[in-house]
Formats: structure tokens, C-alpha cells, sequence
């Protein structure tokens, strides 16, 4: 089994370099086929499209599930119905955009 280790590591390595060329690929592609045309900005190269993908990663959720906490899950399932009823009406009140005074009539 010891012998299959660095095969293994040789294997994951090689796929994880496969998954980081196409995905930095991809975005080179629509980057250099989408943006100077719509903002006018310059077309990047292959390492740049990489660190892009990596920025992106990191600031929009790259690591869920890794020390996040879970959020509302485990206190949902623990609520009652009534309990459940009582958060919705709250976090509705909280979140209700404030009713538009009405329209005049053109009449």
C-alpha cells in the first residue's frame, strides 16, 4: 500500500494541474473575447487569467464549507412550527421595502 503513495500524490497533482490550466483557460478566453470589446480593457495573458480565477476564488466563497459556520441549519431544524412562523414574520418586517405612497389618478 506504502509503495501506491507517491503515485497517488503523482496522480493528484497531475490532476489538480489539469483542473487549474482549464479553468485558467476558460477565463482567458471569455476575458479576451468579452472585456476589450465591452470595456475596453487590455487582453491578459495565461498567468494573469490564473491569479484572476485565484482572486475570484477567495473573495467569492472558494472554501465552503471549511469553517464557515453553518449558518440557520442546525437551529431550523430545531424550531418548532410556531417558532419557524414567528423568524419569517420578523425577518419579512425586516426586509419589506417600505409600501410606495399611492398613485394620483389622472382623472
Amino acid at each position: 500500500m506504502r509503495k501506491n503513495i507517491p503515485l497517488r500524490l503523482f496522480g493528484i497533482a497531475l490532476f489538480l494541474l489539469i483542473v487549474v490550466a482549464g479553468f485558467g483557460m476558460a477565463v482567458l478566453q471569455l476575458w479576451n473575447l468579452l472585456i476589450p470589446d465591452i470595456f475596453g480593457l487590455h487582453p491578459i495573458g495565461f498567468w494573469q487569467a490564473v491569479g484572476l480565477l485565484a482572486l475570484c476564488w477567495i473573495l467569492f466563497g472558494g472554501w465552503r464549507g471549511f469553517g464557515r459556520p453553518a449558518g440557520y441549519g442546525p437551529r431550523w431544524r430545531h424550531m418548532t412550527p410556531e417558532q419557524r412562523e414567528m423568524f419569517r414574520e420578523a425577518m419579512e418586517s425586516r426586509c419589506r421595502r417600505p409600501a410606495a405612497p399611492p398613485a394620483e389618478s389622472k382623472e
